[in-house]
């Protein structure tokens, strides 16, 4: 490991979710104490560069415009006309080790093969990062920031202000105060049933009055709508959304339940009281990290780890066996005794 700089050009590679993102900010933020005058760049697919738009520390996304060859040639030449000191990778895949490697830069930095989601990824690296097994992802996160002299005693999520129109269309529908529910999800096998979550937000309403918001993305609107008719009027649909519309209706919120997805991880970098449900994933590894926050998981005893579907048959999904009351137990054990 070389020594540690006190002036540095880097740039950030992490091409994965927006769950991702959100798990690397803490990262990027003590990057930016060590470093204030840096350029700080992150290499971003093009559907969650708008999140990073969000994000002050950052100086630029560079989006990669797809996944054909010219878009990646596009990449490298962008990348060596940059000349950056260093190249961190924060995702563990050949693909971001790649593009870490092709950046020119002197220092190429990711984690031993341990911590790698694709072992064969240490190979583009100059530098090995060594990771304790069983680390939530944000505190693997900040031991490459770490491996640079930053500071990584004090987590912070830098989201700038926003002003959105969804808060503003809720509040016109009298929707002032809210949980936000969140039943969609890319991987099917991470999303609870939709009359699970209506049966779920009128319990929410009749016991803290709070309404709950469905939230829904592309293909989703559907799903939304079965909560909706679920709930016997306890929700309302979101607005449509887009990502800072979201992270605004995450901070206007009382409360978040879902499933492990973006939503999810956005909410808590806000400080969101959250309930989480996990299957297939490990709520110890990329979970919400204040330690009030409740995880309901069944991942001891899922048979399909960190796989986008269940093994299981239709029925015996994982969390389709979660119930109703040991959700509505959670929520209470968050949000306190119910409103009399």
């Amino acid at each position: 490991m070389g020594p540690e700089p006190d002036v540095l050009d880097r740039i950030l590679v992490r091409l994965g979710s927006l769950g991702d993102l959100v798990h690397t900010l803490p990262a990027v933020s003590a990057l930016r104490r060590k470093f204030p005058d840096a350029r700080i760049d992150w290499v971003v697919d093009r559907p969650h560069a708008p999140f990073l738009a969000l994000v002050p520390v950052v100086t630029r996304p560079i989006v990669l415009a797809g996944r054909t060859a010219a878009a990646w040639f596009e990449m490298r030449r962008t990348l060596r006309g940059e000349r950056y000191d260093v190249a961190l990778d924060f995702q563990g895949l050949i693909k971001s080790a790649i593009f870490a490697r092709m950046s020119g830069a002197g220092r190429v930095i990711g984690f031993d093969r341990r911590a790698l989601r694709e072992p064969a990824a240490r190979w583009f690296y100059r530098e090995r990062v060594d990771v304790a097994e069983g680390q939530h992802v944000i505190q693997k996160n900040l031991r490459l920031a770490a491996a640079l002299g930053a500071s990584t005693d004090r987590p912070e999520f830098p989201l700038g202000p926003i002003d959105s129109p969804a808060v503003a269309a809720l509040r016109d529908r009298g929707v002032d105060r809210f949980a936000l529910v969140n039943p969609g999800a890319a991987w099917p096998n991470k999303r609870w049933p939709p009359a699970s979550f209506g049966r779920l937000a009128r319990a929410i309403l009749d016991r803290h009055r709070l309404r709950s918001v469905v939230l829904w993305g592309p293909g989703e609107a559907g799903l939304a709508d079965e909560v909706v008719r679920a709930s016997d009027g306890a929700a309302v649909t979101a607005p449509p959304t887009t990502i800072s519309d979201l992270v605004a209706l995450a901070r206007a919120a009382s409360l978040v339940i879902s499933g492990d997805t973006g939503p999810l991880h956005i909410a808590a970098a806000v400080g969101v009281p959250a309930v989480a449900l996990f299957g297939p994933t490990n709520p110890r590894r990329n979970g919400p990290w204040d330690d009030a926050d409740i995880s309901i998981s069944l991942y001891d005893r899922c048979d399909c780890h960190y796989e986008r579907r269940c093994r299981r048959t239709a029925d015996q999904w994982c969390l389709g066996t979660i119930g109703v009351d040991a959700v509505t137990r959670a929520v209470e054990q968050r949000l306190g005794p119910p409103t009399s």
